[in-house]
Parts: structure tokens; sequence; C-alpha cells
């Protein structure tokens, strides 16, 4: 016991001091690694083993502690941007004084307009009228969001708040490869939200992408993305994701603002991807429940589009994680090289399935690979996998998960099984 604790508190300094880092620089300070974050492009020597002090731990992590790691995650952001950044009542990260409604009167946003609010609607292709209102300069978005619910009591309104992408990168090189298989398919069509991924990696340079900047008018490759697109549609000869061949809309929702990774970033994005043609939606990323990504996730359901998300990996004590805990979303965790769940994997209010997401290895910004851990990089297997089911036959989305709960692996903790990229499994039935 003594020895788990002082690998957990190796697990954590290692965890903080990468988050300090982190947010060194405004490029990087929305995407900060375990949980929230996702990209740690540190040196080696910055970054403890933190994958060894997992695997060997000889006791569960200690759920409170991980808990307390986010916490202070979070407030650190909210230290390095306090102009765009706050944390609302529970704790979650949101956007500074922003708030997200469903097709509010023009009656009630005149009121408020009197009193100093702004409104802008978004642009968006699922028909739900979502309008972002902004506060009057010093007001929090708690006391907004107050105010806009006693001028609309009857009203959809809910805070902006900050979606990270749910992986721990490791930055060690491995010239291993973990060679996967998926049919070629063109007409497979998969919608990524994410950060930018890199093109013109090796892995991703034959691969049908394409790409929309949603926090700028620029897409900004970053390490998160650019290994798990090449984990869906990556191929370079001897590596190869699982749907090589498949179209893969990524829409980049954090470039190098502060508040990339909102939840009127993620509505936009998905409405594009829906737009786009996308049967599947991989969204690596987790936050909190919010009221307008909530309608936005349901219209895009309403459309026959699957979504498919993480657990987060801030431990079981942390709150459901968002927005894998949606009704119908297919909701991932990950497991080791042994198939043990992940422990420092969280929960949602259901789970689907399980997936590789320990040693993972996928496209890295060097151009090479590198050996990734997170629930990040297990949902895009179990996204892909479900794409190439639901193209195969025409299958219904429910059609689709029956096939790849039918092809998978039972176990304790994998929900309807345990996915892997191998060609016998990706088949399916």
């Amino acid at each position: 016991m003594v020895e788990s604790r002082k690998r957990l508190a190796a697990l954590q300094s290692a965890v903080i001091a990468a988050f300090s880092v982190a947010v060194a620089t405004p490029a990087d300070a929305q995407l900060l690694g375990h949980g929230l974050g996702g990209p740690l492009a540190l040196p080696a020597a910055q970054l403890p083993d933190v994958r060894g002090a997992l695997d060997h731990a000889t006791a569960p992590l200690d759920p409170p502690s991980l808990l307390a790691s986010r916490g202070e995650r979070l407030r650190a952001l909210v230290r390095a941007h306090p102009r765009d950044l706050e944390l609302g009542p529970t704790g979650d990260l949101i956007v500074r004084g922003a708030i997200l409604a469903v097709a509010p009167s023009p009656d009630v946003l005149a009121r408020a307009a009197e009193e100093g609010f702004t409104a802008q609607g978004l642009p968006d292709a699922l028909d739900l009228q979502i309008v972002r209102v902004k506060a009057p300069e010093g007001m929090s978005a708690a006391a907004a969001l107050a105010r806009l619910r006693k001028l609309d009591p009857q009203g959809a309104y809910d805070f902006d708040p900050i979606y990270g992408p749910s992986g721990l990168q490791d930055v060690a090189q491995d010239g291993a490869r973990t060679p996967a298989a998926g049919a070629q398919r063109a007409d497979v069509r998969i919608g990524l939200i994410d950060t930018g991924a890199d093109v013109a990696h090796p892995a991703l340079a034959r691969a049908r992408i394409d790409q929309k900047g949603f926090a700028s008018s620029e897409v900004v490759p970053a390490a998160h993305g650019t290994a798990v697109a090449s984990l869906i549609v990556g191929e370079d000869g001897r590596f190869e994701g699982v749907a090589p061949g498949a179209t893969l809309m990524v829409a980049d929702v954090y470039g190098r603002s502060p508040t990339g990774g909102s939840g009127d970033l993620l509505v936009r994005a998905l409405a594009w991807a829906a737009a786009r043609g996308a049967r599947v939606i991989n969204m690596s990323l987790v936050g909190p429940p919010n009221l307008v990504l909530g309608a936005a996730v349901r219209a895009v359901q309403a459309r026959g589009i699957l979504i498919v998300a993480p657990v987060g990996n801030d431990g079981p004590a942390a709150p459901p994680a968002y927005p894998a805990s949606y009704p119908g979303v297919v909701a991932v965790t990950g497991v080791d090289r042994r198939g043990r769940v992940l422990i420092e994997a969280g929960h949602a209010s259901h789970l689907d399935f399980a997936a590789p997401g320990a040693e993972v290895t996928a496209a890295s910004l060097s151009g090479g690979f590198a050996t990734e851990r997170g629930t990040s990089f297990a949902a895009p297997v179990v996204a892909a996998r479900l794409a190439l089911a639901e193209a195969k036959g025409g299958r219904t989305p429910a059609a689709a998960i029956a096939a790849v709960a039918a092809a998978s692996r039972k176990g304790p903790g994998y929900g309807k099984g345990l996915v892997t990229p191998q060609v016998e499994a990706a088949r399916g039935r």
C-alpha cells in the first residue's frame, strides 16, 4: 500500500508538472493532458514514466486524489486565462460570462440587450436556433444565467462549458507499429471532433481527410487529433488504422483559442459533420452535462448518426463524463495490454464498449509514431468499427452496434464487449 501511494504521488507530480508547462502558452492552454486536456508535447526529460507508474501500481489509484488533480488542472487554466475562463458553480470550466440558449424569444433578447447583454446566433444546420448570449462586462456566467432565467423562466439556458480531449499522451517514440485492419471503403464517412490533424504525416498523407477550423478560420494540427485520426484512417505501409480508405471529416474545435473546446463550438462542429454526411462521429473529449449540447446530440441522433465518446481519465470519483453519458451516445472505456480496464478510467451513466487504451501506437507530430494512453484512444477504434459495420449491407445504427458487439470479446467492465482493431474482429458478423 505504501509503494502504491508513492506511485500515485509520482503520477500526480507528473501530471501537475506537465500541466504547468502546458498552460505556459495560449496555444497549448486548453489542451492539458490526462482527462481534461490532451497533447503533452514535452521533452521526455520533463515527463516521468507515467505509463509505468500506472501499469505497476499494486492498488487502485485513490479516487479522491484523482478528483483533486482534476480540480487543480481546472483552477490552473482559470489562473492562466482569467479574462476568458471561469469555474461554474459545480467546479466545471466554463467560458467567462457566456450563456447558450435554445430558441430564445426575440422579446427576451431585446430586454436582455437593454441590460447590456449581447446575442449572436450560431450558424448550424440542426434547426435548433441556438444563440450565444454574452453578459455585460464584469458579470459572471452564474449571475448571467440567473438573470436570463428570471427574464424567461420557461426558456432553455445553460453555461458554455469547456470540453477537453480525454487522453494522456506519452512522447516516447516507438519503432513498433500496431497493424490494424479494415476494408478500403471510400463510401464510409466518419466525423471527428477534436484538434486539427497533421495531414502531412506519412500515415495520413494519403488519407481522405476534410478539415475545418471552428475556434478560428485556420486548422491547427495538434498531437491529440493527429493521433486519433491515425487510429481511424491512418495508413503508411507499416501502420494501418481501423478504416483506411474511409473519408474523415475533422472539426478542429480548439485551434489556438483559450476557449477552444467550448460547447458552442462543439454544437457547430456536430452540425457541420452531420451536413457533410458523417454516419458516425467520434468525440474524444469530456466535460459536464449541458442543456444545449444535449439538444444538439439528440438532433444529430435523430438523423440516424451515431456519436461515440470516451468515459474520461479522471477516475471513478469524477463526475460522469459527457457527451458519453447522453442517452444513445456510445460510451467507451479503455483497457491495458492485459485487458484490464484502465485504473484511471472515468465513468459515464452507461457503458457500451471497451477498446485498447494503453500502449496504443499512433501518429505523432514529429512525423513518427508514439505510444499513447487514455480513453481518447479507445473511442476511435469503436467509432471506426461501427462505421464499417453500418456501411456493410446498409445496416441501421442499432444493427451496427449489435454486429460490433457480436464480434467483441466479453468480460467484466467491457459493456457489450471489448473491441479490438485486428483483422478478425474488424470483419464482424
